[in-house]
């Protein structure tokens, strides 16, 4: 499998403090991998190096084996918030990586509209973001980020501000959707059964500085059902976790 991703000797420091230390990771095509971690462990830090808005002291960030190490615009990057623009419609606030890319407009939003059905947003073109639930905000920023992609992405918990009952449909359309528009994620969460029941693969981070203690390779076939979530096999997974974290 393709490598789309790789961060190698990462680290980092602020002040004096080491934040970082000799972080390596990498993501595989059409791959979803969760880095894990307590907070203050670097997972954001990390997240701002690999895509390019901040130097690390040392290591260096590949994209398709090209080094773009301290340079934006290559890797997307969804943050919690959806940062919607409130005085665009919902197919303008999605269009708008691509008229940053010098896009016509109107292309750029029929281009974007191409993909609302598939997203779940038909019907929401024209509506503006206040008008629309937190789920349905959260897809258009994640079609918003799919489009601004170079077939890779990184999710900084994107669905952390959702209640549980809308957090566990966004799961399950989210498995959905990946495998259909192909994207390769590398996915921040705190959130341990979000990330064995989405990932292929989970990175462990911890300590301070942050550093990788372990890989975990999640095996069952995805997109996984919620009754995944009760079973010994997702409950294995999650006591493995726990032991490694000391929780």
């Amino acid at each position: 499998m393709e490598t789309k991703l790789t961060a190698k000797g990462i680290s980092k420091s602020y002040d004096g403090t080491k934040i970082l230390e000799d972080v390596s990771i990498e993501l595989r095509d059409q791959e979803i991998v969760s880095l894990l971690g307590v907070s203050g462990a670097g997972k954001t830090t990390l997240f701002n190096i690999i895509s390019g808005l901040m130097l690390p002291d040392c290591g260096h960030v590949f994209l398709k084996g090209k080094e773009i190490t301290g340079y934006a615009g290559h890797v997307s990057y969804m943050l919690q918030k959806d940062l919607l623009l409130p005085y665009h419609t919902v197919v303008d606030n999605t269009a708008l990586p691509l008229i940053l890319h010098g896009m016509p407009k109107k292309e750029a939003r029929q281009k974007a509209g191409a993909y609302f059905a598939e997203f779940g947003l038909e019907g929401t073109q024209k509506k503006w973001p206040a008008q629309l639930s937190g789920g349905m905000r959260q897809r258009a920023a994640l079609l918003r980020t799919y489009l601004g992609s170079e077939g890779v992405a990184l999710l900084d918990e994107p669905f952390s501000a959702l209640d549980t009952i809308t957090k566990d449909a966004m799961h399950t359309w989210y498995l959905n959707v990946m495998q259909k528009i192909e994207l390769s994620t590398l996915f921040i969460t705190h959130d341990i059964d979000e990330a064995i029941l989405l990932s292929d693969r989970v990175y462990i981070l911890s300590g301070r500085p942050g550093h990788i203690i372990a890989e975990m390779p999640i095996t069952v076939p995805r997109p996984r059902t919620r009754e995944f979530l009760l079973s010994n096999t997702f409950l294995d997974y999650k006591r493995k976790i726990i032991d490694y974290l000391k929780i």
